[in-house]
């Protein structure tokens, strides 16, 4: 009786949602993927806090308005994302296709939005190059096309 019991709470536990046994471990692809895919830009940005390293180097493009390295998630919130959401109307990355390799995944596709000062829009071409360690997102990268984004601000 003991044995059957053992085996039915073992069942019982496998099936539970939400189990960490029944859990597939993310891909990195899915890991980024979920930065940028979700139904809101917060559930966007709750993905992205779940899954970046404490000590996370953010790169943005030299040039870009908001150029620079940012360590740790605290600084990128207030130095980029914060800026993003202040100063922007609509601004959002549409990612176009991902390039994935080991401990690298690339997103590539288009920025858009319109600057609230001058009421100007732009697109602009971008990659975002992340790199990954065990489940933690270590870095990230931006390549954009800079001229757009600063004739809109201007």
């Amino acid at each position: 009786m003991v044995k059957l019991f053992k085996s039915f709470g073992l069942a019982l536990l496998i099936a539970l949602p939400g189990c960490t046994l029944n859990q597939k471990k993310m891909t990195n692809l899915e890991i980024v993927r979920s930065t940028y895919e979700g139904k809101t830009s917060e559930e966007n940005g709750k993905n992205l806090a779940r899954y970046v390293a404490a000590d996370i180097s953010w790169t943005e493009a030299k040039g870009f308005p908001y150029g620079g390295t940012y360590i740790g998630l605290e600084n990128i919130a207030k130095n980029v994302f914060s800026r993003l959401g202040s100063e922007w109307v609509g601004y959002k990355f549409t990612p176009e296709d991902y390039v994935a390799s080991d401990d690298k995944v690339v997103a590539y596709g288009t920025y858009t939005g319109t600057y609230k000062l001058t009421g100007k829009p732009f697109t602009a071409r971008v990659a975002h190059v992340w790199k990954l360690k065990d489940g933690k997102i270590i870095s990230f990268e931006q390549f954009v096309d800079s001229q757009t984004v600063n004739d809109a601000i201007k």
